[in-house]
């Protein structure tokens, strides 16, 4: 009798740890799907922070400048020309060394994709880089026009996507996103009136 109730006792204690095993092993694996999660959302916002600082440091690379510089003061002009308008509606290779705008275009378009795949967070990036955006889509939808009459509209879609995000965006904040509880600074302009009488 007292062998059965050992025997039995052992068996109950076995039943018991094998199952306290199950439980713990279900716990370890739930945290650790949660940590993984976490790990997962962290990655993403570094990937994120990542993505736009690497195209902030592109926008402010000399031959950036020296492109968005050739858009705002020598494309107006540059368009006028026949042959320089002719190069751009050609199918095939257009030297960005002529034709600097393609370089902004590009940026653009890049900037287009990273959002319209998630890439990057929406609001952030439109809070950095809407009325960029906005302005050189003004300037250079002429060229993407001109561009798109043999190679479609596919040409620089990216572009137009986030441009009408940004659109939209800056509609929805006309004032950009300063915290309303935030008291704003007073600026002092001192060349105001000599620069008014100027103009």
């Amino acid at each position: 009798m007292f062998d059965l109730h050992v025997a039995t006792f052992a068996m109950v204690s076995y039943e018991f740890i094998n199952s306290a095993a199950n439980i713990t092993t279900v716990g370890i694996l739930v945290i650790s799907a949660i940590a993984a999660a976490i790990s997962l959302h962290h990655s993403q916002a570094f990937n994120q922070i990542s993505a736009v600082l690497v195209m902030e440091r592109d926008m402010r690379s000399p031959e950036m400048q020296e492109s968005f510089r050739f858009v705002e003061n020598e494309l107006p002009f540059k368009m006028r020309n026949e042959e320089f308008r002719a190069q751009l509606e050609a199918i095939g290779f257009i030297d960005s060394r002529v034709h600097l705008e393609i370089n902004v275009c590009n940026w653009f378009n890049a900037m287009g994709t990273l959002l319209k795949n998630n890439l990057v967070e929406e609001s952030a990036w439109m809070d950095l880089f809407s009325r960029l955006v906005v302005h050189y889509w003004e300037i250079l939808a002429p060229v993407i026009a001109i561009m798109r009459r043999k190679r479609g509209d596919v040409q620089y879609a990216n572009f137009e996507y986030v441009a009408i995000l940004a659109r939209e965006w800056l509609e929805e904040h006309p004032s950009g996103r300063f915290p309303k509880k935030v008291p704003r600074m007073t600026l002092k302009d001192p060349w105001l009136e000599a620069d008014r009488a100027r103009t």
